[in-house]
């Protein structure tokens, strides 16, 4: 019993170093993990580029490049549907005053604060236009800089990757080489068929979205579409998100409530074919975790990292997962995030063996 507590006690200390290291250097680890899980992703067209004799410097410099033009492309697709949804915008101040007039109103009736106070109040708490200037500076500043060194990431990770390799293995003993190779295989390989399959995933809901929301009507239906499809990145939560704010501005714009339910339907709808088919059939052979592991990856990773945490946690986990996998020390806690109708057929299959 004291040695299990001890073994207990040293695990969670571990986990709490590791924890802390992963807070206070993420200045550092994020872009480089963000640049690390994106490097996978162009892994097979590099190499394509390489075996036709294409310089690997020329053969890096391309992917960076696709990368920069699917950016650019995801941005100017947006950026013209905003431009279209801001000829609405007269409108939209419109119900959103009437709103607020709606809720002073309100908190008259209940509370007895008058509309002068609440404005005061509000006054009060609201931080001034410099600190807003201020703060949007040095967020756009920062993002700048972390996408610099993301993009030096990628070219030096896809640069360097054979060098890299030989380092990894260099750390192994001899005898467990094999086995370190095929890791590091597997690991680069869940994180690119993760991202090669979420990609698929999100233009699928483009489509399925793009189609229902012209069906029914709905004002710059490809923009809410395109929205809807992009926050697929974050799990649970992004699909949620991307609907509650097209019924909010539908609902603004003076929607009807049999359109308003239309949208909540097709939401409906398109959850039914993500979760039963295009998920088991695109993502799922790839990621092999469980929906509660996904669900507590998610959370460390926005308390971690922020949002960048949140889009890097499934497929840091599913690296992990296959890290604990191939050390028997770790066993266990690969099968505690792995899928649990996998362990019931191997179950299944020990038991009709013995």
């Amino acid at each position: 019993m004291t040695i299990l507590t001890s073994t207990i006690t040293k695990n969670l200390l571990i986990l709490f170093l590791i924890f802390t290291g992963l807070l206070y250097a993420k200045d550092f680890l994020m872009p480089l993990a963000i640049g690390g899980v994106l490097a996978t992703l162009f892994l097979p067209f590099c190499k394509w580029m390489e075996g036709k004799k294409v310089p690997k410097v020329l053969a890096v410099l391309i992917c960076v490049l696709v990368l920069l033009l699917a950016i650019a492309g995801i941005c100017f697709l947006l950026g013209w549907q905003i431009s279209a949804l801001t000829n609405d915008f007269p409108l939209i101040k419109q119900k959103a005053i009437e709103t607020v007039e709606r809720i002073q109103e309100y908190i008259f009736d209940h509370l007895g604060i008058p509309a002068e106070k609440q404005l005061q109040i509000f006054k009060e708490e609201q931080p001034s236009v410099t600190n807003i200037l201020q703060l949007m500076a040095g967020s756009l500043l920062n993002i700048f800089t972390n996408f610099i060194l993301i993009l030096v990431y990628i070219f030096g990770l896809l640069y360097y990757r054979n060098h890299i390799k030989q380092f990894i293995l260099k750390l192994t003993p001899n005898a467990e080489r094999d086995e370190m190779e095929q890791v590091v295989y597997s690991v680069a390989k869940v994180s690119q068929q993760y991202l090669v399959g979420l990609t698929k995933m999100i233009v699928c809901l483009w489509i399925m979205y793009g189609i229902g929301f012209s069906i029914i009507g709905v004002k710059n239906a490809i923009f809410f579409a395109i929205l809807c499809g992009l926050l697929e990145v974050v799990p649970f939560i992004g699909n949620i998100m991307g609907t509650t704010l097209t019924v909010f501005v539908a609902a603004v714009q003076g929607s009807s409530l049999a359109m308003l339910g239309g949208i909540v339907g097709i939401y409906g709808i398109v959850q039914f074919v993500q979760g039963w088919l295009l998920e088991p059939l695109i993502v799922g052979p790839h990621v092999k975790i469980n929906p509660f592991s996904t669900i507590i990856a998610l959370v460390m990773g926005e308390l971690i990292w922020g949002i960048p945490g949140i889009f890097l946690a499934i497929p840091i986990t599913a690296m992990i997962k296959i890290i604990c996998d191939h050390i028997e020390t770790l066993k266990p806690y690969g099968f505690l995030i792995g899928e649990i109708e996998n362990r019931k057929k191997t179950y299944g299959i020990l038991k009709k063996q013995n």
